[in-house]
């Protein structure tokens, strides 16, 4: 299975926020989608960054709630890992693993086409292994009698 299988499944809509959007707005359009994470886009449409629910608590741990009215780019990782639609599930996985982070933003051609969460990878490997399981199932039913 490849992330694009995701990205036809879940659907390509990316939330994204500025970089000179405060921490303010950002956890506002967090809390309004639901969302653990986003896409910091540049005015030309290119990937600035990546903030998370995460970066605010340690920003907050260190500084206070000051920092709400602070630019998302002081908060924001800036070298963002991307993946692309032929990337296949299982080594996306592993990078997100050793990597330490939840989200990868899918681009083509430099164009951000859809973001991909741990989330979204286990649900997709729980689905195969329900497959899998009922296959097997059927499979033992049908040789036994």
């Amino acid at each position: 299975m490849h992330v694009s299988d995701l990205i036809r499944a879940k659907g390509s809509d990316v939330v994204t926020v500025s970089p000179d959007d405060d921490i303010r707005r950002l956890l506002a359009v967090l809390a309004e989608h639901h969302i653990g994470a986003t896409v910091v886009a540049a005015g030309d449409g290119s990937i600035a960054g990546i903030v998370s629910e995460r970066d605010v608590v340690r920003a907050m741990a260190r500084q206070g709630a000051s920092i709400l009215s602070d630019p998302v780019s002081s908060i924001m990782t800036s070298d963002v890992q991307t993946c692309q639609p032929e990337t296949g599930l299982e080594e996306l996985s592993r990078v997100m693993t050793d990597g330490r982070f939840r989200h990868v933003p899918v681009v083509v051609e430099g164009r951000l086409v859809g973001i991909v969460s741990i989330g979204d990878v286990v649900k997709s490997r729980i689905t195969e292994l329900e497959v899998e399981r009922d296959s097997l199932s059927s499979y033992i039913r049908t040789a036994s009698t």
